[in-house]
């Protein structure tokens, strides 16, 4: 499973400005880092409030990850 994909699919339709989105990927061996990139007017729609909307994304992404036995971590930057 392509896990940037996945993210850049559920931020893009998220933002004002999906063309600004990037992915960053770090690659271990039990897990896989995820630096994502939007602008900062974006950045509050993509955390949501209280961060609802950010552990959600985390959320389907490590239910995604199970199957593999592996570890995604999402890091929003900013």
């Amino acid at each position: 499973m392509d896990y940037k994909e996945l993210v850049i699919y559920m931020v893009k339709s998220l933002v004002d400005h999906p063309e600004e989105v990037s992915i960053n990927e770090i690659e271990g061996e039990k897990s896989t880092i995820l630096e994502l990139r939007v602008l900062k007017e974006d950045i509050g729609k993509v955390i949501g409030k209280h961060g609802r909307i950010a552990r959600a994304i985390r959320t389907i992404i490590n239910a995604s990850a199970t199957k593999t036995g592996k570890r995604v971590v999402l890091e929003i930057l900013d």
